[in-house]
């Protein structure tokens, strides 16, 4: 079988779908990546489904599920075109589905992802590794994150001690020593994106020019750094379900402030967020990636949180940082296939290695 996967991500922050084409005959390569929006139609569909489930019918989540699975072969078509690559040279599709509830504290715990893998595997021709996180938490885990495991393969080094920082709409660590340490730290890009979509009708603040106009309200602050989430020991995992707009109104109310200011606010809630848990380690190194890894005023606020520790880019260590986790859900079929287990304990809090993900054939 030919040594190459397509990764397929659509993350907290309801951007798109993100694809890749990895190549692991010798090494991780990604030959070739895309991201294709949403139609508004079906982002606003899992907007509501996310933060307004009240009401919400079994219809409205069947028929999601549906649009998504086509989706994701759309979107995996398109790179096939794009690349010039044949289904048969594809050994599978790792498709990690887009969270629609993500409940690890629950009694029995659960989590819940879109976009059915069958259609991607009729459409496609591919077979398709899909539903990676309920077997870790089937094992006593909190199904997530999931992509430390990939970060220690294509970012540990053995001369220094690094933590990988990936900032989508939720934001997550690892660290990379001699046991491998992750865990979820609170809103990435989500609240911001959010708040500039509420506020000025724009998708997200590009470069984080609008928080730069704006300075950071300390009462704000404060409301939202109170949330018990920042204050539970890891294992720890978190989603959209948890910080979302309706969740941001609440602290806002009775508190006069102006909306760049809120923004500001809500960039210096993620940089803190993320700096407390890497400065609770060692680290020689941050390595960034995600869609926050484009934004300069959280990188440079980021870069002064962290007291001196270089900050960096994934881009320069080998992989673009807008496409590591499609890349990782590659790298997790892969795992599939071979039979070897895709979790970290030490991360999840599950009881054992296992293996993730269902197999889905054309």
């Amino acid at each position: 079988m030919p040594d190459v996967f397509i990764g397929l991500m659509s993350g907290t922050s309801l951007d798109g779908i993100d694809a890749a084409l990895v190549d692991f005959s010798s090494g991780v390569s990604v030959t070739h990546a895309t991201t294709t929006p949403f139609p508004k139609d079906l982002r606003d569909t899992l907007q509501n489904l996310i933060e307004q489930p009240d009401g919400v019918s079994i219809d409205a989540i069947g028929m999601a599920d549906a649009q998504l699975g086509l989706a994701y072969a759309a979107a995996t078509q398109d790179l096939l075109a794009k690349t010039k690559t044949r289904a048969d040279q594809v050994s599978a599709i790792g498709c990690h589905g887009q969270t629609i509830r993500h409940r690890p504290d629950a009694d029995p715990a659960f989590t819940w992802q879109l976009g059915d893998a069958n259609r991607i595997a009729a459409a496609t021709g591919i077979p398709v590794v899909a539903d990676f996180r309920r077997m870790d938490m089937a094992a006593g885990g909190q199904g997530a994150p999931l992509v430390p495991a990939f970060h220690a393969a294509m970012f540990a080094d053995d001369t220094e001690l690094r933590v990988i920082v990936n900032v989508g709409g939720i934001a997550n660590i690892t660290r990379l020593g001699p046991v491998v340490t992750g865990y979820d730290t609170g809103p990435g890009n989500g609240l911001m994106d959010a708040w500039i979509q509420h506020s000025k009708g724009e998708n997200f603040d590009r470069d984080g020019e609008w928080a730069a106009t704006g300075k950071v309200n300390d009462e704000l602050l404060a409301a939202l750094s109170a949330d018990p989430f920042f204050h539970q020991a890891p294992p720890r995992s978190t989603g959209r379900e948890h910080f979302n707009r309706q969740w941001l109104l609440q602290h806002l109310a009775g508190i006069s402030v102006s909306p760049e200011d809120v923004q500001a606010t809500l960039l210096a809630l993620t940089v803190e967020s993320i700096a407390r848990e890497v400065l609770r380690g060692d680290a020689n190194r941050v390595l960034l990636c995600g869609g926050g890894a484009r934004n300069r005023t959280l990188r440079e606020a980021l870069t002064v949180a962290l007291h001196g520790i270089p900050v960096e880019v994934t881009d320069s260590h080998g992989l673009n940082a807008d496409f590591v986790e499609a890349a990782a859900f590659a790298w997790l079929a892969r795992e599939r296939l071979a039979g070897r287990p895709g979790n970290l304990p030490a991360v999840t809090g599950a009881g054992r290695a296992v293996s993730l993900g269902a197999i889905y054939l054309p």
